[in-house]
C-alpha cells in the first residue's frame, strides 16, 4: 500500500508542475501580446498615480500582472500555515481563496469606472434579452465571460455548496446583478444589461466545469481544521 502511494505521487507531482507551467506561460503570453497597453499605463502605475493607472483599464491590467508574484508568496503562506496544521488539501484550497480574489476584483473594478457622464447622465437598463448582445462585439462577449471566470474556476474548489453547473450559473448571475445594479444606482453612465448578466453567468459555469477534477465535494474535510483520522489508522499506531 505504501509503495502504491509513493509511486502515485510522482505523477501528480509532474502533473502541478506542467499546469504552473502552462500557467506562467499564458501569463506571458498576455502580457506580450498586450505590452504597448501595458507600457503607456506602466509609469503612472509605478509612480503611484492615480489618474492615467487605476482609472485606466490598461493600468488595471498592468497592476493586475504586476501584483501577481504578491498573490502567489500569500498562496504559499497560506498553504504553508495549512500544512503544518495538517490541513488536508492545503494548496488546493489556498490557491483557490487567493484566485477568485485576484482574478475577479480587477474585472468588477473596470465595470465600476464612471464613464464621461457619470454623476450626470441618468441610469439605463437594458431589459430584453439578447438585444444587447449583438451590440457586444466578440471583444465584448470575451471581455463578460471573463468577468466572473476566475470566481466560477475557483469557487468550487473551495467550497462543495457551489460544486455544480447550475450553482455555478446562480453564483455568476447573482454576482453579476448585483454589479449591475450597482452601475445603475451610483449613475457611472453605463447600461445595466440583462445580457451582461447571462454572459457573466456562462463564464462563470463554463470556467467552473474547467476546474471540475479539483473540485471539493461534501464529504471532504473542512479547510479551516485538520482531517479526522480514521479508526483503524489511530489503533493500529496505539
Amino acid at each position: 500500500m505504501t509503495q502504491d502511494v509513493s509511486l502515485s505521487a510522482p505523477p501528480r507531482r509532474r502533473r502541478g508542475i506542467v499546469l504552473l507551467g502552462l500557467a506562467v506561460l499564458g501569463v506571458a503570453g498576455a502580457a506580450f501580446l498586450m505590452r504597448r497597453m501595458l507600457l503607456m499605463s506602466a509609469p503612472r502605475c509605478l509612480a503611484g498615480r492615480w489618474h492615467g493607472c487605476f482609472d485606466t483599464f490598461n493600468g488595471v491590467v498592468f497592476m493586475t500582472l504586476a501584483t501577481l508574484p504578491l498573490s502567489l508568496l500569500v498562496v504559499w503562506a497560506l498553504a504553508h500555515r495549512r500544512r503544518a496544521a495538517g490541513v488536508t488539501a492545503a494548496w488546493r484550497m489556498s490557491l483557490a481563496e487567493v484566485g477568485m480574489v485576484h482574478g475577479t476584483v480587477p474585472f468588477v473594478w473596470m465595470i465600476l469606472m464612471p464613464g464621461a457622464g457619470a454623476g450626470v447622465v441618468p441610469g439605463r437598463v437594458s431589459l430584453v434579452p439578447l438585444l444587447d448582445l449583438v451590440t457586444m462585439g466578440p471583444l465584448g462577449i470575451a471581455g463578460n465571460l471573463l468577468v466572473f471566470a476566475a470566481l466560477g474556476f475557483f469557487a468550487p474548489m473551495r467550497f462543495a455548496a457551489v460544486a455544480s453547473a447550475p450553482r455555478l450559473l446562480a453564483l455568476g448571475a447573482g454576482c453579476s446583478v448585483v454589479v449591475e445594479t450597482a452601475q445603475y444606482v451610483l449613475r457611472l453612465d453605463r447600461v445595466s444589461s440583462v445580457d451582461d448578466v447571462l454572459v457573466n453567468a456562462v463564464g462563470a459555469a463554463l470556467a467552473g466545469l474547467a476546474s471540475r477534477r479539483w473540485w471539493r465535494t461534501a464529504g471532504q474535510a473542512p479547510a479551516d481544521r485538520p482531517a479526522p483520522v480514521p479508526a483503524s489508522a489511530s489503533a493500529s499506531g496505539g
